[in-house]
């Protein structure tokens, strides 16, 4: 694009460079002297005169963005104060453009990629024991402590999905066939097809934060936000206070039909629906039979919620914040995106038990092929080499009040914009989460 100064015009005098920079324009000349006229002029220049002066002279300069790079004290002071707005711990310096993913993961020790079937077991003992006995705490507890009861065992049962997510990476055992059988036989308590998630999951790796293409989280589109005002509504409620249950929409339209998938894996799918069906048609006539349809509302659909409100929660959590961008194809960098668009999360020590370390998730990016018993010591590497290029946050509500009232609709500027600047009329939702949520870090 291209604008016309004429008239009043900023000027620059002093001692510079040939090129003075402002967000989205750069200008360029020969002496020292420019005409300015834009948005987002740098606040801090050192050596810098500024006038304001009047020409009749008009000519035309072109637009590009070219955001001007402030000193690292300023980085950082910025750094210090989105930390503080968002809930992290610790923003990331941008990575150079000419690292690449092999870069990165050539600085993990080779041991953090091993198997140790001794330990794979080890996590499915703890999540079957974790789990028997989430559904024996729900068998014997009062009804104004199940709320404690459904709470455990939800997490516990995402302790399954966590091993079948291992297996479908390759990293839970040496033999393929064993890691297809215990996957599919973990996401069963979930009702999830284990072939369909797996397939779509690698998209998701290969795709982190690429704009049409990932597979998990999406920024809503400004298309589909303004296309209907009920799919608005939906929209907003959807990504707004309902949204740590979402994952139930993505489970429900990304795995079931098999007109999302490839010729050659339609098959396999097909194999992974019948599981989940067939459990479906056994499982949970014999609960009901055994305590009927209250019983299955205790016993299965409590902790399968649970289970969703962690799936929605550590997926958004991993990949959204204010200044992590989703980028388009052609503008979309692998070790960027895994490295700097991925967030290190803390959790409650018991959560990252029971879920084994999966919020432990930037090495899981960088190598999806690492184990989730060795994600500890792969993070403290990264920590080691990469530290600096590194988001981290502990859980907390600004964090989750952020993402919630914040992150919503895509712009290629902003990252996000917020539904209530959009159309404040309609996100009344937004303006409750925001009142009502507690913002503490």
């Amino acid at each position: 694009m291209s604008c016309s100064l004429a008239d009043s015009s900023l000027f620059l005098t002093g001692s510079c460079l040939g090129s003075v920079r402002a967000r989205g324009v750069v200008l360029k000349g020969s002496s020292s002297r420019f005409c300015l006229k834009g948005q987002g002029f740098v606040r801090r220049a050192s050596n810098i005169n500024w006038r304001l002066t009047s020409t009749r002279t008009s000519f035309k300069v072109k637009s590009v963005a070219a955001p001007v790079a402030p000193t690292s004290a300023d980085n950082a002071e910025h750094r210090r104060e989105m930390c503080e707005k968002y809930g992290f711990r610790k923003i990331g310096e941008p990575l150079p453009d000419n690292v690449t993913l092999k870069d990165i993961i050539d600085t993990l020790p080779k041991e953090v990629f091993e198997i140790d079937e001794l330990k794979s077991w080890k996590s499915v003992l703890i999540s079957a024991t974790t789990y028997s006995l989430g559904l024996f705490m729900i068998a014997k507890s009062p009804w104004y402590l199940l709320p404690l009861a459904w709470a455990w065992t939800g997490t516990a049962v995402t302790g399954f999905f966590v091993i079948g997510h291992d297996c479908a990476h390759r990293s839970f055992s040496k033999n393929n066939l064993v890691q297809d059988i215990v996957g599919t036989l973990s996401f069963l308590p979930l009702i999830y097809p284990y072939e369909p998630w797996r397939f779509k999951h690698d998209r998701h790796h290969a795709k982190t934060n690429m704009l049409a293409e990932d597979t998990a989280w999406h920024p809503v589109r400004k298309g589909d936000f303004d296309s209907s005002p009920l799919l608005r509504k939906a929209l907003i409620l959807a990504y707004g206070p309902i949204r740590p249950w979402m994952s139930i929409s993505h489970w429900l339209l990304w795995h079931f039909d098999l007109n999302k998938f490839r010729p050659h894996e339609v098959k396999r799918v097909q194999i992974s629906l019948a599981c989940v069906y067939a459990f479906m048609a056994i499982g949970w006539p014999l609960i009901i039979y055994k305590t009927g349809i209250l019983g299955w509302v205790k016993f299965w659909l409590m902790p399968w919620l649970g289970y969703h409100f962690w799936m929605s929660t550590f997926t958004m959590v991993h990949h959204t914040a204010p200044h992590i961008p989703f980028k388009s194809s052609e503008e979309w960098n692998g070790a960027q995106a895994q490295l700097n668009g991925t967030v290190h999360c803390d959790y409650p020590k018991w959560i990252e038990i029971l879920c084994h370390d999966i919020n432990v998730h930037i090495p899981h990016h960088i190598s999806s092929r690492i184990p989730s018993y060795n994600l500890r010591a792969a993070h403290k590497s990264l920590q080691d080499n990469w530290g600096k290029y590194m988001n981290e946050a502990t859980w907390n509500w600004r964090l989750m009040k952020t993402i919630m009232t914040i992150c919503h609709v895509y712009d290629k500027e902003e990252n996000y914009i917020a539904f209530d600047r959009l159309a404040p009329q309609d996100s009344q939702p937004i303006a409750l989460l925001r009142k009502v949520m507690p913002d503490y870090a």
